[in-house]
């Protein structure tokens, strides 16, 4: 990764998927890496339940497939392209144009939050005080499901999957993370590693006591 000229790394963010929303994730994408993990949050979860999508991108697949399996889902991201998307491709659930770590959710509202490849795109300081917040969004017993960093990293790339754009990351590796999760009061209940490329990101499943 290369630096970036930009000083705010969440506008960076914010722009980059905005210009490459659509090279990013396709209307009907079904990755085969999600597939496993939304089945799993589905049966896990009561009929009808509350799901927080949190960096929910374009909706697809997970608020996508989470709405089909009957679940009640909002979606909050930072891009308003993905969001307008999601709109689009998920009706049935709502979606908030918010940053993660500022967009005011109600306590104990949610059975279930699940946050992939979004926490990697925070500033690290950032990072514990919103895990903190999303314990503080479950209910008791609530599951929370999200991939971070296996190693840390941060830094840039400057023209993202060739959309024109940079791109901004952060991520403190996997141990860290779950130190983080238990000081947020979320128990681990297994982590995985999730290859890509050259490198990978962590798995974890939590849950509130």
């Amino acid at each position: 990764m290369t630096g970036s000229r930009d000083s705010d790394p969440k506008e960076i963010v914010r722009r980059g998927y905005d210009a490459v929303s659509h090279r990013y994730r396709a209307d009907d994408a079904d990755p085969e890496t999600h597939r496993p993990w939304v089945a799993e949050l589905t049966e896990r979860l009561p009929a009808g339940a509350d799901v927080l999508d949190l960096g929910c991108g374009n909706g697809v697949p997970v608020a996508r497939d989470l709405t089909a399996a009957g679940l009640t889902v909002t979606g909050v991201d930072l891009s308003e392209v993905q969001i307008a998307r999601a709109r689009t491709l998920v009706p049935g659930a709502t979606f908030l144009v918010a940053d993660a770590t500022a967009v005011d959710l109600p306590a104990g509202s949610f059975d279930a939050v699940v946050c992939l490849y979004a926490l990697i795109h925070i500033p690290l300081a950032e990072q514990p005080p919103l895990l903190a917040r999303i314990a503080g969004w479950l209910r008791p017993g609530g599951l929370f499901v999200a991939t971070t960093g296996h190693d840390a990293v941060t830094g840039a790339e400057d023209d993202w999957l060739g959309g024109g754009a940079p791109m901004w990351w952060s991520q403190a590796d996997a141990a860290t993370y779950r130190e983080w999760l238990t000081a947020a009061g979320l128990a681990v209940e297994r982590q995985e590693f999730v290859p890509e490329g050259d490198g990978g990101h962590e798995l974890f499943w939590a849950r509130t006591a």
